[in-house]
């Protein structure tokens, strides 16, 4: 962990007494891994939460005073925000989930920028808007669910905000209201690097580049160095959890697409703040006078510690909505999808997740362990289990990949590691008739819930 992380968790004791909510070890990172749910400190530099945000002094969920629902073992499924455009589509998904025996459902509620809700932040998502202008799928998702028994939990995707096919036209979309804040590759940084991200070439410009690069990026990404970014952000995660019951927040996409991203000109500046009280005055000016003929002399010049800004700037707009998360309803579950491999995700994706767990910023990791091969997903799933034993580990399965004999075979690899559970990706493809086969896929799996004779997944 940087210094300046650790520097800003070390204000947390202090900002926990004032915000009144219990804290435990956070100054400094803990030799072992705190209880879950510690509330952290505010990064900083960064605005504090508004006073009367405080979390409520009785735990429970708002306006109902039930206590948080907690599983021995989560049984959970992503559901896609494609899923739920109607109200029967709602329905179908939670009596389908909770007939098979799944206990959890993570609801998505934006996928890239823009809002499966009812929202006055971000633009509604097309589809739902043409399908239902006026329907709130997460409102249905929470009353079905909880009504028989399931934990909901808001499903963000976090810093990729556009399809590949465009970016919506309304004016409150992050990448038409900030286009100053998209990642930029490192292929287009110098062509870049003197235009104005307003002007509509650049757009178009980043937008062709991914398109020509689709099986390295899914859209355009929009970069956590910028203050509108987390400011957004964090609102929108604070509307969720003050207007619905949920029982928690699943982070996804809380990363960089690759480790050449972003070259943007604003990411470079913001670089240059950050590492100049880093080095000596005659490395400052002699990376400043190469600036002026190269925009990527800065990153090019101190490679490790553009590695580690980057890396930083992730874990600040983590520490921020979890922070938001925790002052108001501290019952709530943060949760992140996590790639596996932890050297893979530190270097490649810029995503220390387990720099997140030591530091209490998280209370459940769901590594997307998708590999088909049975032997990769336990050594995947194992080095996951050891590295965060103070968080919750969920394991995510692609059944996608696996197939439903795959996906059982997983479940009973989960078990034998001792995870907290496991996701599936995606209840959206498994009831596909295209995909697994329709709900008979879930139904099986349902029978592996029930069945005591050795089954996949039987009641702890």
């Amino acid at each position: 962990m940087s210094g300046d992380v650790a520097g800003r968790l070390g204000l947390a004791a202090l900002l926990c007494v004032l915000v009144g909510v219990a804290c435990t070890r956070v100054g400094t990172l803990p030799s072992e891994p705190p209880p879950r749910a510690a509330p952290i400190g505010r990064p900083v530099g960064e605005p504090a939460p508004p006073v009367g945000a405080s979390a409520p002094a009785a735990p429970g969920n708002p306006g109902t005073g039930r206590a948080p629902r907690r599983f021995d073992e989560v049984r959970g499924l992503w559901v896609v925000r494609y899923s739920l455009t109607t109200p029967q589509s709602v329905r179908d998904a939670v009596a389908r989930a909770a007939d098979a025996g799944f206990n959890t459902l993570l609801v998505q509620v934006r996928g890239r920028g823009d809002a499966a809700h009812p929202s006055a932040l971000e633009p509604r998502m097309e589809a739902l808007a043409r399908a239902s202008p006026s329907f709130d799928p997460l409102a249905l998702a929470i009353a079905e669910g909880h009504a028989r028994g399931l934990a909901v939990h808001a499903w963000l995707n976090v810093n990729v905000v556009t399809e590949l096919t465009g970016v919506p036209d309304d004016p409150r979309h992050l990448a038409r209201a900030h286009p100053e804040a998209l990642m930029v590759p490192r292929e287009l940084a110098r062509e870049l690097a003197r235009s104005s991200p307003y002007d509509p070439r650049y757009l178009d410009r980043l937008l062709t580049w991914s398109r020509a690069h689709g099986n390295r990026v899914e859209g355009l990404y929009v970069a956590p160095w910028s203050a509108r970014v987390r400011e957004r952000f964090e609102a929108v995660t604070v509307d969720l959890i003050e207007r619905y019951d949920l029982d928690g927040v699943h982070l996804d996409y809380i990363r960089y697409p690759g480790p050449d991203f972003d070259y943007s000109a604003g990411s470079i500046a913001a670089f240059r703040e950050w590492a100049a009280p880093r080095l000596s005055s005659g490395g400052r000016r002699a990376l400043d006078r190469a600036a002026e003929r190269d925009p990527l002399a800065w990153p090019d010049g101190q490679p490790a510690l553009w590695s580690e800004f980057r890396r930083e700037q992730v874990t600040r707009l983590l520490e921020r909505v979890s922070f938001a998360v925790k002052t108001r309803r501290p019952w709530m579950t943060v949760s992140a999808a996590v790639l596996p491999d932890t050297l893979a995700a530190r270097r490649d994706r810029l995503q220390d997740w387990p720099t997140w767990v030591r530091a209490g910023l998280l209370d459940a990791v769901a590594p997307m362990a998708y590999a088909p091969d049975d032997a990769l997903f336990r050594a995947q799933v194992e080095q996951v289990v050891h590295v965060a034993p103070g968080v919750d580990v969920w394991a995510g399965i692609g059944s996608y990949l696996t197939g439903l004999q795959g996906t059982l075979r997983k479940i009973l690899i989960a078990r034998d590691l001792g995870t907290d559970g496991i996701v599936l990706f995606s209840y959206d493809w498994v009831v596909s008739p295209s995909g697994g086969g329709g709900p008979a896929f879930l139904e099986r799996v349902g029978r592996g819930f029930q069945d005591a004779r050795g089954c996949a997944l039987c009641p702890r």
